[in-house]
C-alpha cells in the first residue's frame, strides 16, 4: 500500500502549461472568476502527504485526475468557498512522476500539475485508488497506515486517534479462542504498521493466544467502504472487516453488516453478510454470499460494500457478488440500516466459524495485512 497521503498542485497562470504554468480558457460570455489558496506549491517528497486547498468560484466546479495514485477527497464543489484535500499515495518507484488536476467551472478550465519525487523502488502494498469508487462518492476518511517508526526506532501502532480496542477473552458469542488485548500487552502487541501496511497478527502469548479487534472512533451514515488486505494462512484463522451501530444496545435486532469475512480452512473464498432480527445465523436465516478470490492469502484485493437507504452491496475486486435489498415496510426486523455504524477490524482464532474444521497451531503467529481502509460518502 504505501500510500501515504500526497498532495501537490502547482496553480499555474495564465501563459500555458509549460514549466508548470496553468491554462485559463474562457469562453464567451462565460465569466468565471475562481481564487485557490495556496496558490502555488513546491514539488512533494516521495513519501507523500496530504494538504487543504480552498477554492473559491462565483459558479459551481469539478475536478478530475489523470493518474490513479493522485485523487481529490472531493470531486466538485458549488459557488463560494469550498475545500477539498489532494492525495498522492507514496511512490512505490524510482522514477518522479506526475498527474494532472483538470478544473471545470462552465465551460472554463484550468490544470494543474502534480509532481512527486522518486521513491526507492521498494515497498510492501501499493496504496493505489482501486478504481472502483461508484460515481459521486468523495473521500471523507481514510487510514493509509504509512505512519514512519518511532523515536526508538519501533514500528508504531494504529493511531489512537482514530482506532479504539475492543479487549477480553469472552468468546465473544461464537467460542473464539483468542485474547483480544490493546496495543502493547506488556511488551508485545498483536498490531503493528511497517512498510506502509497494518499487519494485524494473531500469536502464541504463554498459554493464550492474543490477537487484535480495533474499531473506528467514527461512525457513517451510508457510504462506499473499501480496504485493501491480504488474509492470513492456516486452519483456525478467521479475519473480518465489518461494521456495528454506533448506539448498539441489542444484537441482532440493532443490525450487523460484514463487509469481508474469511475462514483459514476454505482458502481464497471470501463472504459478505448482514444480520438483522429477522436474518442472522444463530436462526440460519442471515442473508448473505460468498465468493472466490485468487490468491487471497498472497496477494492483496480489495473488498467494499455500497450502503444505501435502498441497499447494501458487497463487492471484491470491483465484482459485485451480494446484494440485500431493503424491503420498505419500516420494520426494523428486517431493516435496521439507518442509523450510523463503524468500522471494526479483527483477527479471531477459532471459533464456532473459524473452528468448524479444526485449528492447526502451526498455523500461529498468523497474519491478517491491511493496506488502507477508505470511506467514501455522497
Amino acid at each position: 500500500m504505501n500510500f501515504f497521503l500526497i498532495l501537490t498542485l502547482l496553480l499555474l497562470s495564465n501563459c500555458g502549461s509549460k514549466n508548470g504554468t496553468g491554462t485559463d480558457e474562457p469562453k464567451p460570455n462565460t465569466p468565471v472568476v475562481w481564487t485557490f489558496s495556496p496558490e502555488t506549491l513546491a514539488d512533494f517528497p516521495a513519501d507523500g502527504e496530504s494538504q487543504k486547498i480552498t477554492i473559491t468560484t462565483n459558479t459551481a466546479w469539478k475536478v478530475t485526475s489523470d493518474q490513479n495514485w493522485c485523487i481529490t477527497s472531493a470531486s466538485g464543489g458549488f459557488p463560494a468557498g469550498s475545500f477539498f484535500n489532494v492525495i498522492v499515495r507514496k511512490n512505490p518507484t524510482d522514477k518522479v512522476r506526475t498527474a494532472t488536476l483538470t478544473f471545470t467551472a462552465k465551460e472554463t478550465t484550468k490544470t494543474f500539475s502534480v509532481k512527486q519525487a522518486a521513491g526507492t523502488g521498494q515497498t510492501g502494498g501499493t496504496g493505489e485508488h482501486s478504481g472502483f469508487v461508484p460515481t459521486g462518492y468523495n473521500l471523507v476518511w481514510w487510514d493509509e497506515f504509512n505512519d514512519t517508526k518511532l523515536g526508538n526506532g519501533k514500528n508504531p501502532l494504529p493511531k489512537e486517534s482514530i482506532w479504539w480496542y475492543e479487549t477480553g477473552a469472552s468468546g465473544w458469542g461464537n467460542n473464539e479462542i483468542q485474547n483480544y488485548v490493546p496495543g502493547f500487552y506488556g511488551t508485545d502487541t498483536s498490531a503493528v504498521i511497517s512498510n506502509g501496511t497494518l499487519k494485524i497478527i494473531a500469536k502464541k502469548r504463554a498459554s493464550e493466544v492474543i490477537s487484535i479487534r480495533m474499531n473506528s472512533k467514527d461512525s457513517w451514515l451510508y457510504g462506499y467502504f473499501e480496504a485493501r488486505m491480504k488474509m492470513p494462512v492456516g486452519k483456525g484463522t478467521w479475519p473480518a472487516f465489518w461494521m456495528m451501530p454506533k448506539n448498539f444496545n441489542k444484537w441482532p435486532d440493532d443490525g450487523e453488516i460484514d463487509i469481508m469475512e474469511f475462514v483459514g480452512y476454505e482458502p481464497n473464498v471470501v463472504h459478505s453478510t448482514v444480520h438483522t432480527a429477522a436474518y442472522n445465523h444463530s436462526i440460519g436465516t442471515q442473508k448473505g454470499n460468498k465468493t472466490s478470490v485468487s490468491n487471497a492469502s498472497t496477494e492483496f484485493h480489495v473488498y467494499s460494500l455500497e450502503w444505501t437507504p435502498t441497499y447494501i452491496k458487497g463487492f471484491a475486486d470491483g465484482k459485485e457478488y451480494f446484494k440485500f435489498s431493503n424491503d420498505n415496510q419500516n420494520n426494523k426486523a428486517t431493516w435496521p440500516f439507518n442509523a450510523p455504524f463503524y468500522l471494526k477490524l479483527n483477527m479471531a482464532w477459532g471459533g464456532n466459524w473459524g473452528g468448524a474444521q479444526g485449528i492447526d497451531p502451526a498455523a500461529l503467529p498468523a497474519t491478517y495485512e491491511i493496506d488502507y481502509v477508505r470511506v467514501y460518502q455522497k
